[in-house]
């Protein structure tokens, strides 16, 4: 079973998730996401299959966020997902795809629901 990590190694809870899916044996594939984004396509599925709003995967903390005026309620999806596809330091973090499932690993703890 292949488990996918869209990891960014400045993360506490990235850091955590990669070593709780470690130490229940998998070596997973890390995508250093803010190098090697995923494609548009690929990240409104990831979203879609997490159950999630692409607001709600958006990385509202720090600086970038709030200078590109993000908060903004009236932005569309397509306008944020044009903002992670530009800064893909936007993008929430960790995501982890499995055959079982796709979550937004906060907490960390999330990613034992889809693990094998």
């Amino acid at each position: 079973m292949t488990i996918t990590i869209y990891h960014n190694t400045a993360c506490g809870t990235s850091r955590n998730t990669l070593a709780l899916i470690r130490e229940a044996g998998h070596e997973p594939v890390v995508v250093d996401y803010v190098k090697h984004p995923p494609q548009r396509a690929v990240l409104q599925q990831m979203i879609a299959q997490a159950g999630l709003s692409v607001r709600a995967a958006i990385r509202d903390k720090g600086d970038l966020y709030g200078e590109l005026g993000l908060a903004e309620p009236s932005l569309s999806d397509d306008a944020l997902l044009d903002a992670m596809m530009a800064h893909p330091i936007l993008i929430n973090r960790p995501f982890v795809v499995t055959e079982k499932g796709v979550r937004l690993c906060r907490p960390a703890q999330l990613v034992l629901e889809i693990l094998p």
